[in-house]
């Protein structure tokens, strides 16, 4: 698909041409918008809502404010509320800070995964 292809598609579905598209080299301009298009707006296993709340927390992890707006809006329009954008927000927080508080402690993995592993069994078990 030529760029005034993807242009054309993109101001059908937004109203106008994304900007950054722009910088997209032309020889990825087609697999780029098809991903765009299939995977991050089209129906897939995951919701469009919850896709963006996943979009959310790694734009918050990687402190993208570019994407952390979209990806705010998006959810919206997806019918997340301000509450589960919220909760989608707090528990990056507490995800990122335990990565980065086991990470710089060294713990060891292998027997993290052995935890792991008894605290799934356990869950199984007491839930049958």
């Amino acid at each position: 698909m030529a760029r005034t292809d993807v242009h054309r598609e993109m101001k059908e579905m937004f109203g106008e041409v994304i900007g950054f598209v722009d910088l997209i080299p032309d020889e990825y301009i087609d697999s780029e918008w098809d991903l765009i298009k299939r995977v991050q707006f089209g129906a897939t296993l995951i919701p469009n809502k919850y896709k963006e709340l996943i979009g959310l927390a790694v734009s918050a992890a990687t402190r993208c404010h570019y994407c952390a707006l979209f990806h705010t809006e998006a959810a919206k329009l997806f019918g997340a509320t301000d509450e589960e954008i919220e909760e989608a927000m707090h528990y990056t927080k507490i995800v990122s800070g335990w990565s980065l508080y086991i990470n710089g402690m060294q713990v060891d993995f292998a027997e993290f995964k052995a935890q792991v592993n008894r605290v799934v069994d356990h869950v199984k078990a007491t839930a049958a």
